[in-house]
């Protein structure tokens, strides 16, 4: 937590000295507060990079940018050797195991390591006295290296490097450390013997001065003044060399913490900031002021230089293209050197013979020793011919068998994505037609040689026959090696002709695997469309098997509610009648006498307690009904049936019971519709049952056709 809290300060504290700095000249307070800070500011930074070294590990992976930006700040000297170390991952090498036996062995390059001892900086107290301390460890450092990559062996700049680490650390741990520097930034590439890496290098800073100092880069190349010329050291020692060891120091510490790339941002910075004097010079005013002027320009510090060069625009991706392109460059000009060895070659070889044919046509005499190589030659000639001739025929074979399995291939559409390939066809075609061209020129000189031939042996018919046996084994040889010159060209020929077939076969079988590819991919999309079809029809069936079940539910629900309103209406008619019924046996029973002056009163209640459950029933029956509020279904009419509306028929009732009752000193009132029916009982004299009698007697006959006629009316139809 500490250590966290100090990395996010320590640059707020260095602005505040920065800015009592800049005010110490304004009175003697401020002088002494900005020396109290710089105090404070040395204690704060001691304890934060002992505490940095003390957890390394962490440090590096969680504040990573933090060290970056102290790193910047520069290394307290007293730290530099173990952060070098931990910043390089070279506190742990099994190589330094070995560097004991090292020194006790031989290298090739120690007499160039003596010799170059002496001007490792010489005007250092720790190098400068020969044979000193110094000089000796440095030369078994050197010497140690020289045997460990006996490629690189020994390079004068590295020794800077190796001089500066062995400043601030023992022989041992500085032989590690350069070690791991060679291996992994770039510092072995740049001393090889070919310095491959150096010359990518000055291609790309090149490219940067271009980009960002257009008229500087215009003034360097009127004067032919190669970035070479200046630039080289820069990356070689780390500009050891040339600024003041502090600043160079100060620039190694970035250098250990972030690579090459500060040495890209330092030797730019420098330059834009030497522009306007650079402008003024010739090549040899601007090397004057490389070596004397700039060196000295930042005695005061290296802060400027350093917040200069971290202002210079560096864009990693556009350097990496930039190497891309130097490879290319690189590699073609390899390519054309070996086409040139190989023409020179050639052209020598082709100089030889024709040396040694005009040295035997201007010979007049033939030895037998001669005629006999020319045998002998012609023999070989022969059996390169008869070679050559078999070799064609197994061509023009393989060429008629590539012709048929290119008919076989589709032809190709998209020749973008072969380009690479094309590159190289195309190189290897001129190649062919190179060689075409000199076998040609060839056969034309043979040709030449052969016209010339015949015009010197016009006369020959005069010799005598040991010399024209000769002419002729020697016209017989030279036709044969007309024959093997056209032969080889042909052969020529049939391998461009083959080499193209080769191409265009290998172009059809790349598009012919793409096609394969996309129709596997094709049919992979369609094997998983089919299952996810599968897929959507199975939910589709299952979902109309649902909404079948969820239908058949539903009718039978139905129907089910329909047979129960039709049983309830059934019941609201039996209940009716048989109300009906019981209002008439309740007629009938008083018209017939059955009911006398004792008991009528009382079977008149239990008439009413029945009449009254039989109208609660219907209620409740009519209630469910309307509770239930569901139309009549399927062909299921119920049809009342009256000889008036609703009312006339309860009217008609209850006027029959009313008038019944009233005769019969009993009032009964039947109100409305909703079978409500309210009695009155009155105290009957005796003297009126008489009369009650004979009325219900007269009135029987009546009341019977009337119960007879409601019973008509009524009906129910289902």
């Amino acid at each position: 937590m500490n250590l966290s809290r100090l990395l996010e300060t320590d640059s707020k504290s260095l602005r505040s000295v920065n800015g009592s700095r800049r005010n110490s000249g304004s009175s003697l307070v401020s002088s002494s507060s900005a020396s109290s800070n710089l105090s404070h500011l040395e204690e704060d930074s001691w304890i934060l990079w002992g505490r940095i070294v003390n957890e390394w590990e962490d440090v590096r992976k969680k504040k990573e940018k933090q060290v970056k930006e102290l790193v910047r700040k520069g290394i307290p000297h007293h730290f530099r050797a173990i952060v070098w170390q931990l910043l390089c991952s070279a506190q742990s090498m099994p190589i330094k195991d070995q560097y004991s036996e090292l020194l006790k062995m031989t290298s090739p390059c120690e007499k160039l390591i003596r010799r170059d001892i002496a001007r490792t900086y010489p005007e250092h107290d720790f190098f400068k006295e020969k044979d000193s301390l110094g000089q000796e460890v440095l030369f078994n450092v050197m010497k140690a290296y020289s045997l460990v990559d006996r490629e690189v062996g020994y390079c004068q700049g590295s020794a800077f490097i190796v001089g500066l680490l062995l400043m601030q650390m023992p022989e041992e741990e500085a032989f590690c450390v350069f070690v791991k520097l060679m291996q992994d930034y770039r510092l072995r590439e740049l001393f090889k013997p070919s310095m491959a890496e150096l010359g990518l290098c000055m291609y790309q800073f090149e490219c940067m001065i271009q980009e960002h100092l257009p008229e500087l880069y215009v003034h360097f190349q009127s004067q032919s003044f190669h970035t070479s010329m200046y630039a080289s050291s820069w990356f070689l020692t780390i500009f050891l060399t040339t600024f003041p060891l502090p600043i160079a120091t100060r620039i190694f510490d970035i250098f250990m913490s972030e690579g090459l790339e500060i040495v890209f941002r330092v030797g730019l910075a420098v330059l834009q900031m030497n522009q306007a004097e650079l402008l003024q010079l010739d090549m040899e005013g601007m090397l004057q002021h490389f070596q004397k002027v700039i060196p000295h320009q930042f005695d005061s510090g290296p802060d400027k230089l350093i917040q200069a060069s971290y202002q210079v625009k560096y864009n990693a991706k556009k350097m990496k293209k930039l190497e891309k392109e130097y490879t290319t460059i690189k590699t073609k000009e390899m390519e054309e050197q070996v086409e040139i060895k190989r023409l020179r070659t050639e052209n020598r070889l082709l100089k030889q013979r024709i040396e040694t044919l005009e040295k035997h046509k201007c010979s007049s005499r033939y030895s037998e020793d001669f005629v006999l190589q020319l045998e002998k030659e012609l023999v070989q000639a022969r059996l390169s011919e008869a070679e050559s001739h078999c070799a064609l025929k197994e061509m023009q074979d393989k060429v008629l068998e590539m012709e048929k399995r290119n008919s076989s291939l589709p032809d190709e559409e998209n020749l973008a994505r072969l380009q690479e390939e094309l590159i190289a066809v195309k190189l290897r075609e001129a190649e062919a037609l190179t060689g075409l061209k000199e076998l040609r020129q060839q056969v034309k000189d043979l040709e030449e040689h052969w016209q010339r031939h015949l015009a010197r042996t016009t006369g020959r018919w005069k010799d005598p026959p040991r010399k024209n046996t000769v002419n002729e084994l020697q016209d017989e040889l030279m036709t044969v090696r007309l024959r093997e010159a056209e032969t080889q060209a042909e052969l020529k020929e049939t391998k461009q002709r083959m080499m193209e077939m080769e191409t265009q076969n290998q172009i059809n079988s790349n598009h012919l695997r793409r096609a394969e590819q996309e129709v596997t991919n094709l049919q992979g999309k369609v094997q998983y469309l089919s299952a996810q079809n599968k897929g959507l029809l199975a939910q589709l069936n299952e979902a109309k098997r649902r909404q079948a079940e969820i239908e058949c539910k539903s009718k039978e629900e139905v129907m089910a509610v329909r047979l129960r309103e039709a049983d309830r209406i059934a019941a609201v008619a039996e209940l009716q009648q048989h109300i009906a019924e019981l209002e008439i046996q309740k007629e009938e029973g008083k018209i017939q006498g059955q009911l006398n002056k004792s008991d009528s009163n009382q079977y008149i209640r239990e008439l009413k307690d029945q009449i009254a459950e039989l109208h609660h029933e219907i209620k409740c029956l009519k209630g469910q009904r309307d509770f239930s509020d569901q139309p009549t279904f399927d062909g299921i009419h119920i049809v009342n049936h009256f000889t008036g509306d609703d009312e006339s028929f309860h009217s008609s009732d209850e006027d029959f019971i009313t008038n019944s009752i009233q005769e019969s000193g009993v009032n009964f009132h039947l109100h409305g519709r909703t079978g409500q029916m309210a009695l009155d009982h009155a105290v009957v004299d005796s003297s009126d049952s008489d009369t009650e009698e004979s009325a219900l007697q007269t009135g029987n006959s009546d009341k019977m056709v009337s119960r007879q006629r409601r019973m008509e009316s009524y009906s129910t139809t289902v």
